[in-house]
């Protein structure tokens, strides 16, 4: 609820109060003041995504998916992610999202990503962590942990939910708290194929410098099956907070808290999985490597971390649903009573 000014809240509803303790456009001024307004805020929006799409171009993205091969073995690498977006957009048991929306939130992931890989770039510079267009190289396990914690997981996760918050969000197709995980993991979609695609290019390139056509295709084609099999964390990092979102939007007077409670639940998990992977998973995979090789280790971590993580956000899902469904059954029920007390009151 708006907080009213005494004046307001003490004086009679008949007293005209504007420019003095109420406001409404009525002079030409103030009308003029409004169209300004609204100016103002759509030049800044477009300019933020003109901004986030030259970051783009500025990180090499734009280049990696332009390239057939490299884009080919990307949407290769994002089936996984995709599967798992699709299976969250069915489990949305109120209306279905239209795709105009969910291609916009994809796109606008695609290039906001921009704005995390310069992030991560610039703090990890900060923070002695060795990295190159967002490519951590642990120089220091501590540093890379809390790098990840205060850094990539904070902000790669702000990244991703703004790509909702931006346009899906003001939208009236964004009509229940259970859409913020339809967008949100649409978001986190775009933002893993976009940080594929630069990972695979990478990959080429180093290997070019390194040897022949047979071992560029190994180690791009290795690179290709570990983005794959991280690609649905992204998925589920953003759901999580696509969910705090949506609760935020039909929570307005708590909707700071409850959204920032959304990034942190995200960024934890995120940073978490990262922090496995860096510090733990090396030492797992040098021990158990003469029986198992590296990516089966790799394979099995995946799978019990986001399928840990993807079992939490299917009961919060799952709570959802059961409470839509008992409150359509009760309307409905009332519904009914209505009418046959209707028909014998007739």
């Amino acid at each position: 609820m708006a907080r009213r000014d005494p004046v307001e809240a003490r004086a009679k509803r008949s007293r005209d109060l504007y420019g003095i303790a109420t406001w409404e456009p009525r002079s030409m001024l103030d009308r003029f003041a409004v169209r300004l307004h609204h100016l103002a805020v759509l030049v800044g929006k477009w300019l933020l995504v003109l901004v986030a799409v030259l970051f783009t171009l500025l990180i090499g993205a734009a280049g990696a998916l332009t390239n057939p091969v490299i884009l080919g073995l990307t949407l290769l690498s994002a089936v996984p992610a995709l599967a798992l977006v699709a299976y969250v957009y069915r489990t949305d048991v109120t209306s279905g999202e239209p795709l105009t929306l969910l291609a916009v939130t994809f796109l606008l992931a695609i290039v906001f990503a921009s704005f995390a890989a310069i992030a991560n770039t610039i703090f990890g510079n900060l923070l002695g962590v060795g990295i190159a267009s967002g490519e951590t190289t642990v120089l220091s396990l501590v540093g890379s942990i809390l790098f990840f914690f205060l850094v990539v997981g904070p902000v790669e996760e702000t990244v991703k939910i703004l790509a909702v918050r931006f346009y899906a969000f003001r939208s009236d197709e964004f009509d229940a708290v259970v859409d913020g995980v339809v967008y949100g993991a649409v978001a986190g979609l775009g933002f893993a194929f976009v940080e594929n695609a630069i990972y695979i290019q990478r990959s080429a390139g180093e290997s070019l410098s390194m040897g022949g056509p047979e071992q560029v295709l190994a180690e791009v084609g290795a690179t290709a099956t570990i983005r794959a099999l991280a690609g649905p964390g992204h998925v589920i990092y953003s759901a999580f907070a696509g969910y705090y979102l949506g609760l935020a939007k039909f929570n307005p007077d708590d909707a700071g808290p409850i959204i920032a409670k959304g990034v942190v639940i995200a960024a934890l998990i995120h940073a978490t999985y990262n922090s496995f992977a860096t510090a733990a998973l090396p030492g797992l995979t040098a021990l158990l490597e003469p029986t198992l090789p590296s990516i089966s280790v790799f394979f099995a971590f995946v799978v019990l971390f986001q399928g840990f993580f993807g079992y939490l956000l299917y009961r919060k899902i799952k709570a959802y649903t059961a409470a839509y469904r008992d409150v359509m059954s009760d309307a409905e029920r009332s519904r009914s009573i209505g009418v046959e007390r209707t028909e014998f009151d007739g």
